[in-house]
């Protein structure tokens, strides 16, 4: 009787390791800024700029780094929170899913500098004039 249920064995622990081979979840971290084309770093390392989507391993809290010329560094952390289904337990039955993936996405927005800030209020404060200015005009009320 033993030898009859060995090639069944065998058969079931085959199809288990097949599925177990086939799924693995695919973690993965997108990141948008304004403006785009921001250097990233998370925890310190160069990942690339932005718009980006870097793989990851594990979640918790990471530490953001954004630069971009004419912008305020920007210096943040951001939570990469688990689902439901990729928690502690439930992860056990996520790893065998072919094709499981979670998806992470931060946007961020970064601050103009000081002089670029202060031209930048002024080029709108002259087009806001240049607005109003066309309005009040006389010769387009005969129009």
């Amino acid at each position: 009787m033993y030898a009859a249920s060995s090639p069944l064995r065998c058969a079931a622990m085959a199809l288990w390791l097949t599925l177990v081979c086939t799924g693995c979840v695919e973690r993965y971290i997108s990141i948008t800024s304004q403006p785009s084309g921001a250097l990233v770093y998370l925890n310190d390392d160069e990942v690339g700029r932005t718009p980006l989507t870097v793989p990851f391993t594990f979640y918790g809290t990471y530490d953001v780094r954004l630069e971009a010329d004419g912008y305020k560094p920007l210096w943040t952390k951001q939570p990469a929170q688990a689902p439901w289904w990729d928690t502690v337990g439930i992860d056990l039955f996520a790893e065998v899913v072919p094709n499981a993936k979670s998806h992470v996405k931060w946007h961020f927005e970064m601050e103009l500098q000081g002089a670029i800030k202060e031209a930048a209020l002024v080029d709108r404060a002259r087009q806001m004039r240049a607005l109003v200015n066309a309005d009040d005009d006389p010769e387009k009320e005969d129009d």
